[in-house]
């Protein structure tokens, strides 16, 4: 029961930081989107960094546990997923995660997107049978592989460089793009912090 109530804690304070850096308002989303605003964009690549320096230094030093590490395997399914995704992310303005916190903010909208959001997933649990047998959900470029080899981890690396190592060099490099990354580089966007 502790387990739920700490995922439920963490999950409203990630909640909360996602509605504080604007990311549940479509508004701000198009405008990162067209390149007119680029300060959540930054604030991702911030967060993604970070937490790839963290997660893979921690698992060199032994204070993260290597058997956490989940890979999902690669198939032509997800490539179209990811460009359906990306696709209804531009034109609602969301994606799941910021869908559900602006609902919990109180936006209407996303009420809309969520109901779309489960009417799709019931949609393809109908359909399963059909994907499965086209060939689409078949393993490809080894399945569950990672850009380098993880010790302990049990995933191939698709190169021999350490894994722990090139993510804290991504991860790094994710930083570093978050602060050279002008406020926009198109147009006259406002570029204001969204919660100012």
């Amino acid at each position: 029961m502790s387990s739920i109530i700490l995922a439920l804690v963490i999950g409203a304070a990630f909640g909360a930081v996602l509605d504080r850096i604007g990311a549940t308002n479509p508004n701000w989303i198009g405008r990162m989107l067209s390149l007119t605003n680029l300060h959540l964009m930054k604030t991702i690549l911030l967060a993604i960094g970070t937490g790839s320096v963290l997660m893979f230094g921690g698992q060199m030093l032994g204070l993260v546990e290597v058997g956490h590490m989940s890979v999902k395997a690669a198939y032509v399914g997800v490539f179209i997923g990811g460009l359906l995704l990306g696709a209804g992310w531009a034109l609602a303005g969301y994606c799941p995660g910021t869908g559900v916190c602006a609902a919990a903010s109180g936006r209407k909208d996303a009420w809309f997107f969520i109901a779309g959001g489960l009417l799709g997933a019931a949609a393809y649990m109908v359909t399963y049978p059909a994907w499965l047998a086209s060939g689409m959900l078949d393993d490809i470029l080894g399945g569950k592989v990672t850009l380098g080899t993880v010790p302990g981890s049990g995933f191939d690396g698709l190169s021999a460089i350490q894994g722990d190592l090139l993510g804290i060099v991504l991860g790094a490099g994710f930083i570093v793009i978050a602060f050279v990354l002008p406020e926009r580089i198109v147009g006259q966007g406002e570029a204001v912090a969204p919660a100012e």
